[in-house]
């Protein structure tokens, strides 16, 4: 759902632009807490959860290259909104399909460069607010579990896509630049992206699950599913105190287990599998034109559309230039797509973390106030 060049007017683009800035700088201060080991994710240590949502977005990265088939001659791929969301949290999650975004525009002229606040409004900001209010809303009301958590999330990614069309008609009702009926760009729209929607959600669940299963202390979406410590004390405390003996210091309870085991194993296997996908899987894919593509083509939307300013990139439409093998082209261009989303994304969120960490220690030494003892000059004697 790479909306390009062309397609929506510059006031509206302009406007799409100043939305998806103002979401992202929210998203900034949101993700400091997400990432600055409050919350959720407190017993991971913040110096893990940054390199983890750089994972994630590389992850997007490379499973948006899997263009599945969903009707005759029209494919879909992931978005990662809900994804991101349900992992790492709605803030960090529209930052990690921002940073996937950005990547995609900058270096593969794959959705405009001036459509980009169009596309992280539309593919970031909608999908993230969308799936994360009915996961969220959906594991109230289901029993605890990580079959909830599955089940809400396959959900919540569901919805997120036709939403995300849904708003897509929305910028187009306001600045198209073709005159064809918004009933018609609607039905269409929200046609064949409900049945990609179904492709979305299979893929959220089966990541989450998968995540789930091994360590569930990483998934955002699933924070109190686990039993809280409860304080441990000897046996003999309380018949101790009645016979007037001193009553045993209690033990203190043990850090979680989650806490102690390093996500070195689960960071290495993730990239693994974007590397997989990205450079190997992504040759399998479909190359008929995803939704928007498709509907754009069939209902006239793109007469208006542009060239894209980076369309002689090395790595354009996926490819690195000048190697004629398309297998070896294509798959090292995503071996490099991954690698670079994952070296952006984690530099983006360690900075996130350490200015939420800064800014932690400011307070502190503010609230607590300068305890060092004055000096002892000889004119104060």
């Amino acid at each position: 759902m790479h909306v390009p060049d062309g397609f929506i007017d510059a006031p509206v683009s302009a406007a799409a632009g100043v939305l998806a800035a103002a979401a992202v700088a929210v998203s900034l201060r949101g993700a400091r807490r997400e990432l600055g080991g409050t919350g959720p994710h407190t017993g991971l240590g913040a110096e893990r959860t940054a390199p983890l949502a750089g994972l994630v977005a590389a992850f997007i990265f490379a499973v948006q290259m899997l263009n599945f088939p969903v009707a005759a001659g029209t494919s879909g791929h992931l978005l990662g909104g809900a994804l991101a969301a349900i992992l790492v949290g709605p803030y960090t999650g529209v930052l990690c399909v921002s940073v996937v975004l950005l990547m995609q525009s900058v270096l593969f002229a794959d959705g405009g460069l001036t459509a980009l606040g169009v596309n992280i409004t539309d593919m970031a900001v909608v999908t993230v607010l969308v799936a994360y209010g009915i996961f969220r809303g959906l594991v109230k009301v289901l029993p605890r579990g990580r079959r909830a958590v599955t089940a809400a999330a396959f959900m919540a990614a569901a919805v997120s896509v036709p939403a995300a069309a849904v708003a897509f008609t929305g910028l187009y009702a306001l600045g198209g630049t073709t005159d064809v009926p918004i009933a018609t760009v609607f039905a269409a729209m929200t046609g064949v992206h409900v049945l990609i929607g179904l492709g979305e959600a299979a893929i959220t669940a089966l990541t989450v699950g998968a995540v789930l299963a091994v360590r569930p202390d990483l998934v955002y979406g699933a924070r109190g599913l686990a039993k809280p410590l409860e304080l441990r004390t000897s046996p003999l405390a309380g018949p101790a105190a009645a016979a007037g003996e001193r009553e045993p210091e209690p033990v203190e309870p043990a850090r979680p287990v989650a806490a102690r085991r390093s996500t070195r194993r689960v960071w290495l296997a993730g990239v693994a599998a974007a590397l997989v996908c990205a450079g190997g899987l992504s040759y399998y894919a479909s190359t008929s034109p995803d939704g928007l593509e498709k509907v754009a083509r069939d209902q006239g939307i793109d007469a208006k559309a542009e060239e894209h300013a980076a369309k002689d990139s090395p790595l354009a439409d996926y490819s690195v230039k000048d190697i004629a093998n398309p297998r070896i082209a294509g798959g090292l261009a995503g071996v490099i797509g991954v690698g670079a989303t994952l070296a952006v994304g984690t530099g983006v969120f360690v900075v996130v973390r350490r200015r939420r960490a800064s800014a932690r220690d400011t307070d502190v030494t503010e609230a607590v106030g300068d305890t060092t003892p004055p000096r002892h000059t000889p004119e104060s004697a």
